[in-house]
């Protein structure tokens, strides 16, 4: 317990014991363990979340060493996932952290969310996300969606069953690009694991049916209200 307490000395500044216990026995899915879920992976397992599912089917490519956390040269051709499970073991051993070397579909998406607190959307492509929501409304979860493009983001809470992603990604969605930087993705992160944290301790988040937008490029942000509590 002494070792526990030290390791978090730090964040107990911030938070209150109970809440680092409530953190300890959540239990998180991120989808995703590429530019954004290996950030939020780093970032859960160092605020001590108890339990962590990644999910990615990928493997590393040497195109992914400008902007992923967890890529290096030495995993090139390794797969996602299990860096991830591996960087939290590094981190944290006490935490309980499954890998799934698979890409999410609409035939493992449910099982995956089993026994899940909370769903983080980390994914690079629309229609995974689209699954993701529809998979996470019949589980009852909500989702922290965020995505990226070059120097801009974007970061909401969706609530079970609001559809919103299906508002934001329609059938014939299609990215205007695919530029990623190395500080846009760690920035996103860092938001997206801020709502998750607040979200699994039962407080207020002002991205509750709110998408921030914003680009690092001119320091721009704003929030976009779609929906009214």
């Amino acid at each position: 317990m002494a070792e526990i307490k030290e390791r978090h000395s730090r964040s107990l500044l911030a938070l209150s014991e109970a809440d680092m216990k409530k953190l300890a026995e959540s239990r998180v899915l991120v989808a995703g363990c590429g530019g954004l879920g290996g950030n939020i992976i780093e970032y859960l397992a160092r605020m001590g979340t108890g339990a962590l599912t990644v999910v990615d089917g990928d493997v590393f490519e040497e195109s992914n060493l400008n902007r992923q956390i967890l890529s290096t040269s030495e995993n090139i051709g390794h797969k996602k996932a299990m860096a991830a499970a591996e960087r939290v073991k590094e981190i944290d051993p006490s935490i309980k952290v499954t890998p799934v070397c698979e890409f999410l579909t609409e035939d493992n998406a449910g099982s995956l969310m089993e026994n899940a607190d909370l769903v983080i959307d980390a994914l690079d492509n629309a229609s995974s996300r689209l699954v993701l929501e529809d998979a996470a409304a019949d589980a009852g979860l909500a989702i922290v969606h965020g995505a990226i493009c070059a120097w801009d983001m974007q970061v909401m809470l969706v609530p079970p069953g609001s559809g919103l992603l299906h508002q934001l990604y329609p059938e014939d969605y299609a990215p205007s690009s695919k530029a990623s930087l190395p500080v846009t993705p760690a920035a996103c992160a860092a938001i997206e694991a801020s709502v998750a944290i607040q979200y699994l301790l039962g407080q207020h988040t002002a991205l509750d049916q709110n998408m921030l937008i914003g680009s690092l490029k001119d320091m721009s942000f704003d929030i976009i209200k779609f929906g009214e509590k």
